[in-house]
């Protein structure tokens, strides 16, 4: 899906930057959307106006997924293989959930440092989640903070999204390779799902691809 929809902004005129910045919108994640794009179209003319068009355009097809992705695993899989039941093939150790967030954080840290903030909030939350010691924090995480950091973000997005430049053909476009990025996506995901369904006996269901 990113890639598709980078190879289509191209061909549609955008730079490689803003085709880059388009095409994380298959990523299906707002925040890594928005980190990517300021990242990429910071410093450019006009690039704040896109980055506000971006992470519209990611958190509206986030919202849209019950509705984008069901008939695309209905239209790549069959009804027996959307009633596979899958169990765990083993229980994951607590002292393994703690490892993992840390190894991924040294490991991010050490090979993409420009990546090492947003993923390293993503593995800290992971951390305090799995630790089991600061219940309070986790809830506050989950709910609190989350809609506070939620609505600054939306004030931020909207204060950027001048009418001027928010209203034009380019941003048709770029909600037009917004649904081919998820479309694309779950596809890929899906067909990926159904070669492991496959390869497993029948062990694995194909629409975990679409996660």
């Amino acid at each position: 899906g990113i890639f598709i929809t980078f190879l289509g902004a191209l061909l549609l005129g955008f730079n490689g930057l803003e085709a880059a910045s388009i095409g994380i919108i298959g990523g299906a994640d707002g925040p890594t959307a928005i980190f990517l794009s300021n990242k990429l179209l910071g410093a450019q003319e006009g690039g704040e106006a896109m980055c506000a068009i971006i992470a519209v355009v990611a958190y509206s097809y986030m919202a849209l997924v019950p509705i984008i992705q069901p008939p695309i695993i209905k239209g790549l899989t069959t009804k027996k293989e959307r009633k596979i039941k899958m169990e765990m093939s083993r229980e994951v150790t607590k002292r393994e959930r703690i490892i993992f967030p840390l190894l991924v954080m040294i490991l991010v840290i050490l090979f993409i440092p420009s990546c090492s903030g947003l993923i390293g909030m993503l593995m800290l939350g992971n951390l305090i989640k799995e630790s089991g010691v600061v219940p309070n924090l986790v809830s506050a995480a989950a709910n609190t903070i989350m809609y506070a950091v939620t609505i600054v973000l939306g004030i931020s997005v909207g204060a950027t999204a001048i009418g001027t430049t928010f209203l034009k053909l380019e941003t048709l476009m770029i909600f037009g390779l917004g649904i081919v990025a998820f479309g694309c996506a779950t596809a890929a995901g899906v067909l990926i799902g159904k070669l492991m369904s496959k390869l497993s006996g029948g062990k694995i269901n194909p629409m975990i691809g679409a996660a």
